[in-house]
């Protein structure tokens, strides 16, 4: 007999006031299958990862069924979306099912994505197609293997049903999981109608969940700015040393709790171009990887403006204020952009040579067209003057003997030749441990995608499998480490609407 499912729910969201969501529970579908439950996750949620997977475990993430305890809700958001002011938008094919305290003691959403419409669906169906099911499973978890603040995949379910975009493709519901929901664009939608009491519910809300350290401080409203700011810095220097590119950083998609959210049209950069787009909607290139900082400084800035109010009564010293937090991102951001880059070439401290060589090592990246993700990683088989070693990353791809002057630099300010065995040894690790060999490439992700279309979801779970280590190399998925070739590359990505 299977056990029967159990999802402490501790719901929160759903006691504020009842203009930031509403109630409706998802649409059940037709023969609910399950693909995949990500059983880490789910154990620390308190979930019985078994239980989760019987008949009754996959009702409930098909959305057939409502758990126990279960409160679901769309909420509502505005945004604004290639820079362009949406008023409302919302949860058009998410509905939150409530929340849980993790074993880590912190609060998580659970929240199903293509569970029917909603009252925000805007003419939408509420579905999503089996491939943005597949590819945010698979990217948001490479995520969080890479260390980066990410909202999270529990589990993906088919639906046995057919969606219509540009072509028909079979359905599947994603069960996201995130510290939570709460966007920027949450706090445009009050901040646009001047309801500053659900304004300062919302902020007050935040600081509760996410940074309780401000509650007590004469100005908390202040000192929230600042630290989504502080936030915000980290997630996207974070983002730019590892080439991510998001692809539609409107500022619905930027939670304030920083963590990255919504996997539509993202990918990760391969040949070294800050002018890689991969979204198949951003035909100007306004999300483009080298124009995220300076996005998500503008999207920040809304922030503020929904805040002014709360940041003190006279407007012109509201002003002022957040002035005062918003200038302060491109000094935060460089400092973490400069620091993880510089540890990404072996150095602990970005001073002047690590920073001037980094520079360099992405021009001679761009001139040559080298793979962004592989360049970095075989530094660690460049160590010695010698070829890197049989079997290494580094043999497999090799660096074009235009960088050997570089290399040389490199190695002198690293102080290699003074280094005995030992020491070398760390070294290497520790560039091996910071710049990983494995990543969702695109046309993995794809080959995953295209596969899962036809039911077969093989490559989608060695794929998921393979991107829980992205620092180990494993010379028998030595495959999975190269960039496409030319008739593999996959240049524009969608999102699922």
């Amino acid at each position: 007999m299977s056990q029967a499912v159990h999802i402490p729910f501790d719901n929160l969201y759903v006691t504020l006031d009842e203009r930031l969501f509403s109630h409706r529970h998802p649409t059940p579908v037709k023969q609910p299958g399950l693909i995949r439950v990500n059983d880490p996750l789910a154990r620390l949620l308190g979930i019985d990862p078994q239980a989760l997977q019987s008949a009754e475990g996959v009702n409930i993430l098909a959305g057939n069924a409502v758990a126990e305890g279960s409160q679901p809700i769309a909420t509502v958001y505005a945004g604004h979306q290639f820079g362009s002011w949406n008023p409302q938008l919302g949860d058009g094919r998410a509905i939150l099912l409530g929340e849980v305290i993790g074993s880590d003691g912190l609060r998580y959403d659970v929240q199903l994505k293509g569970a029917g419409e909603t009252p925000y669906s805007r003419m939408g169906d509420g579905r999503s197609p089996l491939g943005p099911v597949l590819r945010e499973y698979i990217v948001s978890e490479a995520m969080y293997a890479l260390g980066v603040p990410t909202t999270r995949a529990l589990a993906a379910v088919t639906t046995g049903e057919r969606v219509a975009r540009d072509d028909i493709f079979p359905g599947a519901i994603l069960t996201r999981v995130a510290r939570s929901h709460i966007r920027v664009g949450t706090f445009q939608f009050f901040g646009a109608r001047e309801d500053w009491e659900a304004v300062r519910t919302l902020a007050d809300h935040v600081i509760e969940r996410h940074y309780p350290h401000i509650s007590g401080s004469t100005a908390p409203y202040l000192e929230l700015l600042q630290t989504v700011v502080e936030r915000q810095a980290q997630l996207i220097a974070q983002w730019q040393s590892i080439g991510f590119i998001h692809g539609v950083m409107n500022t619905d998609n930027m939670l304030v709790g920083g963590e990255t959210v919504d996997f539509g049209p993202c990918a990760f950069m391969e040949s070294y171009d800050p002018r890689t787009v991969f979204s198949s909607i951003d035909r100007q290139g306004r999300y483009a990887y080298a124009n995220q900082p300076g996005i998500a400084h503008w999207n920040l800035a809304w922030l503020a403006q929904s805040l002014l109010p709360l940041l003190h009564p006279d407007e012109k010293t509201a002003l002022e204020l957040a002035g005062q937090a918003l200038n302060v991102f491109p000094d935060l951001y460089n400092q973490h952009y400069t620091r993880l880059m510089c540890k990404k070439l072996g150095f602990e401290e970005p001073g002047e040579e690590p920073r001037a060589l980094m520079i360099e090592f992405l021009t001679l990246l761009q001139q040559e067209s080298l793979d962004f993700t592989l360049s970095f990683r075989v530094l660690a088989d460049y160590l010695g003057s010698e070829e890197p070693a049989a079997g290494s990353v580094g043999e497999l791809y090799p660096l074009p003997f235009t960088l050997n002057d570089w290399l040389g630099r490199w190695r002198d300010e690293l102080g290699v030749a003074s280094m005995d065995s030992n020491q070398l040894q760390t070294l290497r690790q520790q560039l091996q441990s910071t710049n990983p060999v494995f990543l969702p490439r695109n046309h993995r992700v794809e080959e995953a995608i295209q596969a899962g279309n036809r039911g077969d979801f093989g490559p989608f779970h060695k794929l998921v499998d393979l991107l829980t280590k992205p620092f180990d190399f494993d010379p028998d998925h030595s495959e999975y480490i190269f960039p496409a070739k030319p008739e593999e590359a996959v240049t524009r990505t969608f999102c699922g609407t």
